[in-house]
């Protein structure tokens, strides 16, 4: 159903709160969970961004001072910044305190759509929440034909995909997903096999848009209807290969990364078609890009298809990436892989919960996001996990 419709009907919207203080968020949730509001908690601009990439918000209210930087706001107009260029179309609150009225005046020069202060009137708090939702919802009511049936083919997509966390035996996996548009031309899928292996993929069709949402669910169909052959991944490549340059136009085609862990044997075996390179992050701190091994998907019908294999203990971690996130910080003079290999090293040295999101936020925080960005993190864990 239409969001609008959605909202009528249950009642809810989602508001995320960004604030270092504990008392202040606990105050902040009881308040909007008495006034009906489903309510996402963030303690830094770190975090806050981690939570916008990977999941939904009509409404975001955020501090403009935090730990680092209690006075002069500049982490809270940096957050701002981002939180804009993530999600333009979300209305952002600025929260200041009595004495910093000239930070709330900048951060509305930012794209702040409003501020409160603190400490806040309580049924004025409530007002400008439902104005900013009030306005958002008229903007929705208001949008075209087209733009619903978009967002229709983004929830149909959506629902296709997989859930963003995994687990089976002692291998977790956690994927972000963040399209350029309302709809994405790159797919993620994971199961187990009935020899006791997890396969998981991580892929990426030509274009964007409709056209690539549609190449997105050809190629995720083809391979569904072929899970049968996944212990054997050099075989399920070249039979997925075959069906795909037959359905599709020359033009068409797919980098696809394919894994299949065998936790008897502690052993990944991995086809990676034209896709960039996966980053083992090993426990001693080293690390191993599993290159390309293959052609993309559909430019030939008879590419060959090769497999490598290679040891994955626990504590070990896999990063598989689409374009997208390994073009985001690409300078004039980089080369394509230097920048998501380096903010992979530089934030697995910082805290590693929610990877993938951490991940994916870096990317879109570097500039305007022109292309589908997708971050899976597999994990191997030292004991066996309840599967999912």
């Amino acid at each position: 159903m239409p969001p609008t419709e959605q909202l009528a009907r249950t009642g809810v919207r989602k508001v995320l709160v960004v604030d270092d203080q504990a008392d202040v968020r606990e105050a902040l949730r009881l308040l909007l969970k008495g006034a009906g509001y489903s309510i996402q908690m963030a303690d830094s601009p770190e975090s806050a961004i981690a939570t916008a990439t990977t999941s939904e918000q009509q409404l975001m209210v955020i501090d403009m001072n935090y730990a680092y930087d209690t006075t002069s706001g500049r982490e809270g107009i940096a957050l701002l910044d981002n939180l804009r260029a993530l999600k333009p179309e979300v209305p952002v609150i600025a929260m200041t305190g009595w004495s910093t009225i000239e930070l709330a005046v900048e951060a509305m020069q930012h794209g702040a759509c409003d501020f409160i202060t603190k400490p806040w009137d309580t049924h004025h708090l409530l007002d400008v929440f439902e104005k900013h939702l009030g306005a958002q919802d008229r903007k929705r009511a208001a949008t075209s034909s087209l733009d619903n049936e978009l967002a229709i083919a983004r929830r149909v997509q959506t629902r296709l995909l997989p859930a963003a966390c995994f687990a089976s035996g002692n291998l977790e996996i956690d994927c972000a997903f963040v399209p350029v548009g309302h709809v994405g031309g790159d797919l993620y899928d994971y199961f187990e096999t009935e020899t006791g292996g997890v396969g998981f993929l991580l892929g990426d069709v030509c274009g964007k848009g409709l056209g690539a949402a549609l190449l997105v669910a050809n190629l995720q169909a083809t391979i569904r209807g072929q899970r049968d052959l996944a212990s054997e991944p050099a075989r399920l490549l070249d039979r997925i290969n075959r069906l795909f340059f037959h359905s599709t136009r020359p033009e068409h085609f797919a980098t696809l990364f394919f894994g299949l862990y065998d936790p008897a044997r502690r052993m990944l075996r991995y086809v990676n078609c034209g896709h960039p390179a996966g980053v083992i992050l090993r426990s001693d701190g080293s690390s191993k890009l599993l290159e390309p091994t293959a052609m993309v998907l559909g430019a030939f019908e008879n590419a060959s298809i090769e497999e490598q294999t290679v040891p994955l203990a626990p504590g070990d971690r896999l990063i598989v990436f689409s374009d997208g996130f390994a073009e985001a910080g690409l300078g004039e003079n980089d080369d394509y892989d230097d920048w998501a290999l380096d903010t992979i090293r530089l934030l697995a040295r910082t805290r590693t919960e929610r990877f993938a999101g951490r991940l994916a936020a870096a990317a879109t925080s570097v500039g305007p996001q022109s292309d589908d960005i997708t971050v899976m993190e597999v994990r191997i864990c030292a004991s066996n996990i309840h599967a999912s």
